[in-house]
């Protein structure tokens, strides 16, 4: 359903959110790695969520990625969703037609409505806490 790229960048948003909660930058070998992703295709999603506010970048010997407290709390899925793939998923075709709308419906068009309907209301409606911190509770859980 998601590009390759915006898998890794929803992996990789959340796993910035779940070490920002613990005051920790991460680096992109270390993202990489953690989302087992090569770097270079790293970088440029990661230079992508930068550009559009969702993640912060500091550069230098200290530096990485984090993601303030209070930006978890307003960043949701679906910001992370449209910010590499477009809003292609929210308005395109479900077989991928390039001329597919009410009007001129391709045959899945009406059974697709629905479900893009509820995917758009679940992506927005999930935030990065919700997620960095469900996925902690989850990994602490699992430890015991």
């Amino acid at each position: 359903m998601f590009s390759k790229a915006c898998e890794y960048g929803i992996k990789a948003t959340i796993f910035i959110a779940q070490k920002s909660l613990h005051k920790t930058r991460v680096s992109l070998k270390e993202i990489a790695a953690e989302i087992n992703s090569p770097e270079a295709f790293t970088a440029k999603i990661l230079q992508s969520l930068a550009r559009n506010g969702l993640v912060d970048s500091h550069k230098g010997p200290t530096g990485g990625f984090e993601m303030n407290r209070a930006k978890m709390d307003t960043i949701k899925l679906y910001d992370i969703v449209n910010a590499i793939d477009g809003d292609n998923i929210f308005v395109g075709c479900g077989l991928g037609l390039k001329h597919c709308d009410a009007n001129k419906p391709c045959p899945v068009h009406d059974k697709f409505v629905g479900i893009r309907e509820n995917l758009t209301q679940m992506l927005k409606n999930t935030t990065m806490y919700e997620l960095a911190s469900g996925l902690d509770i989850g990994l602490t859980q699992l430890k015991r």
